[in-house]
């Protein structure tokens, strides 16, 4: 068996990093990390807690994969929010589409510019 202590970051793949940094950064709010090291390709580091979200421009295998519709139904990260009307109210104001949780959980899920999906919970 093997022991695993926490998870440490999830890697996305992105194909404009300028487009990417705006929903990022100025949507979602996070804070670059200065500390990513040249790895031969474009790319930043966000600190989310104890965990980080790595954005990296490469060949994306998945770009031509038709996505469920529901992020909720398709690979997501899920963030932890003290509640989603904020969520939706940000939402809305940049144009960004999101459903609601299928469970009727308070929970949305959306979308960044290249497809990676995302649930916001408030479900404690």
């Amino acid at each position: 068996m093997i022991k695993i202590n926490h998870m440490m970051h999830t890697g996305l793949i992105v194909k404009d990093l300028a487009r990417s940094r705006k929903f990022y950064e100025d949507l979602l709010g996070f804070k670059p990390n200065p500390n990513r090291p040249d790895f031969g390709f474009p790319g930043v580091w966000y600190d989310i807690g104890a965990n980080q979200v790595h954005l990296m421009v490469v060949p994306n295998p998945y770009e031509n994969i038709q996505r469920p519709e529901h992020g909720g139904r398709d690979t997501h990260i899920a963030f932890s929010v003290d509640d989603v009307a904020p969520v939706r109210a940000a939402l809305d104001a940049a144009g960004v589409p999101y459903t609601m949780s299928r469970s009727g959980r308070a929970a949305l899920f959306c979308r960044d510019p290249d497809g990676n999906a995302f649930e916001f919970s408030a479900v404690k």
